[in-house]
Parts: C-alpha cells; sequence; structure tokens
C-alpha cells in the first residue's frame, strides 16, 4: 500500500512511527514493519543511519551509532526491505548526502522496488529538490514530504503544500528531536496549521511520546509521528514482536 492510498483510506488519527534501521539489531527491520503492521501502525518512517544527524536528538543519534556499528548500510536496508511481508506505506528519512552518495536514480529506483513510496530528506533544499530530482520523484511515483516549523512563513507553508503529493511534516517545535517533553506547548502554532486549511493532510512530529501528546496532536491534525520514545521501547527488548504491540497499544485511544 502506498502513502496516498492510505491518507484516502484514514483521514484522521494516522500514526507514524519512526524507527532506524540497523537498530537494535542489523536485521531487525522485517520484524519491526511486521509488529507495527499487525499492531495498527498506519504508517512508517524508516531512518537511514547517518554518521552526524543533525536534526536528530540524543536518543535518535544513539540508534544511529548503533545501528553504524552493527555495519547496516543502504544496500542491506533494501534487501531487507524486500524480504519483507509488510505492506505497510514506507517512507524513507535520512540526510541527502548518503542518498546522493548512492546514487539518487538507484535510491529512486530501489524505493519503488521495495514498496516505498515517500522520502523524507530534511537537508535537501525543496528548490534543489524541484529543478534536480523532481522528474526523477514523479518518474518513480515517489512522494517528496517537506517539513514546516513555528517559524515557517504561511507564504512557505502554502508553497510546500502546493508541491506535495502526499503529507505536510509539522515539527512541534524548534530544535532536534526527542528533547522535550510533550507537545502541549505547541497549540497556537497547530491551531495556526489548522486555520490554514491546506489541501494536503498535516502530520505532527518531534515531542510526542505518550498518548496524550498523540490525542492533542490529531486534534489539530491528521495524526502524529513518534520517534523517540518508541527507539527507547524497543532499545533494550528481548522480544521485539511483543514489545511493539505493547507500545501500540499504549498509544492509541
Amino acid at each position: 500500500m502506498t502513502i496516498q492510498e492510505r491518507l484516502k483510506q484514514k483521514k484522521k488519527n494516522l500514526l507514524n512511527i519512526y524507527f532506524t534501521a540497523g537498530f537494535p539489531q542489523i536485521d531487525s527491520l522485517p520484524i519491526i514493519l511486521e509488529s507495527l503492521e499487525k499492531a495498527g501502525a498506519d504508517l512508517v518512517e524508516i531512518g537511514i543511519p547517518y554518521s552526524d544527524p543533525l536534526s536528530d536528538g540524543p536518543t535518535i543519534q544513539q540508534s544511529n551509532s548503533l545501528a553504524l556499528k552493527n555495519g547496516i548500510s543502504l544496500e542491506l536496508i533494501f534487501e531487507q526491505l524486500e524480504s519483507s511481508s509488510s505492506t505497510i506505506p514506507k517512507i524513507m528519512m535520512g540526510y541527502f548526502n548518503s542518498v546522493l552518495q548512492f546514487g539518487m536514480r538507484k535510491f529512486c529506483e530501489k524505493c519503488a522496488q521495495s514498496g516505498v513510496s515517500g522520502v523524507i530528506l530534511p537537508d535537501l533544499p525543496i528548490d534543489i529538490w524541484e529543478q534536480q530530482y523532481k522528474s526523477l520523484f514523479e518518474e518513480f511515483r515517489i512522494s517528496a514530504i517537506f517539513l514546516i516549523s513555528p517559524e515557517t512563513s504561511e507564504e512557505r507553508i502554502r508553497m510546500i503544500d502546493e508541491k506535495s503529493t502526499s503529507f505536510i511534516y509539522a515539527v512541534s517545535s524548534a530544535g532536534t528531536t526527542g528533547t522535550k517533553k510533550g507537545i502541549l506547548g505547541a497549540e497556537d502554532y497547530l491551531k495556526r496549521i489548522q486555520g490554514l486549511q491546506l489541501k494536503n493532510p498535516v502530520l505532527v512530529g518531534f515531542n510526542i511520546g505518550s498518548r496524550e501528546d498523540f490525542e492533542f496532536a490529531c486534534r489539530f491534525t491528521h495524526g502524529g509521528i513518534i520517534g523517540s520514545a518508541f527507539i527507547k521501547h524497543i532499545k533494550e527488548s528481548k522480544d521485539l514482536a511483543n514489545d511493539i504491540i505493547q507500545f501500540i497499544d499504549f498509544l492509541k485511544p
């Protein structure tokens, strides 16, 4: 299933879970995907480990370091994706340099082959994407997903809305992931986004770690993105499948 198909199927309370490929074990990706799908997550973001993940807080940074130490690579991530039986809509999230080194055409082709229908590259400027890579994304039917923040102007938000083909990722606060407790202080920002009546769904990420946070995000937008809290939950897991089901049950209303 593609992201677009899921967004047409479900309009509210979308739960998007981020995890780092190659963490906690090098071969954890397939069981995480299958367990998240079974537990009822709506979308997944698969993090491409990078040595200097500037936008990420300490929890995700540590998971990146461990995944790289485990020996994960982009080639291996795609191999694991292709071996998985999961049909949950998949998004790849990473830093532009690692994708550029892999080769953008090869990356898009591999995404299409392995069931990835969306890509988030936070450090790829939207104008560069549009000039150099938009046609490639369209060729392989991959949605580029762009980020907005409390500092993003209405003009830029509307421009991003015009260029988006799935959903918009609303960062709940300035800073890195998982460094603040909850998102309840983002109410004015989320109300502002809600008031713009954008054509694309909006999902909120950064600092969502509880059912209360998730429900709060869903009051104003179409759903929430959870990363650091999930990674903390599975870090020492001895039974990934059961621990993942427990985590999703804890989050969902």
